[in-house]
């Protein structure tokens, strides 16, 4: 379920934005930091091995089919691989800054405080 949304928004977005950077990546992995934020602001986040069916079948099987650390690297890669080191630099900087603002926002939207 997770990799078919993954799939469908990426190839939409190349269809309204281009294929010259990777925006459907971005949007999906951005979108699943939000939600992961989100789902672990309502279940809480589990200690050690105490995790419920609910969090792995949210967590681990959807968003983690859904956003995707491979396709990721790829991309990068191949941006700069192609001479385009700015793409490839700002990829990785906004996943990753962008994607840990995108969870907290989540997190705090679901009532899991500051």
């Amino acid at each position: 379920m997770g990799g078919m949304a993954r799939l469908a928004a990426s190839r939409l977005l190349a269809r309204w934005l281009g294929t010259g950077f990777p925006w459907g990546t971005l949007a999906v992995n951005l979108s699943g930091a939000l939600l992961a934020g989100w789902i672990a602001g309502r279940l809480g986040v589990p200690q050690g091995l105490d995790l419920s069916s609910a969090w792995l079948g949210l967590m681990i099987g959807v968003l983690g089919g859904y956003t995707t650390v491979s396709s990721l690297s790829l991309q990068t890669l191949a941006l700069w691989q192609s001479g385009r080191v700015s793409a490839a630099l700002s990829n990785i900087g906004t996943t990753c800054l962008a994607g840990l603002a995108l969870a907290w926002l989540g997190w705090w939207l679901a009532g899991g405080g500051l």
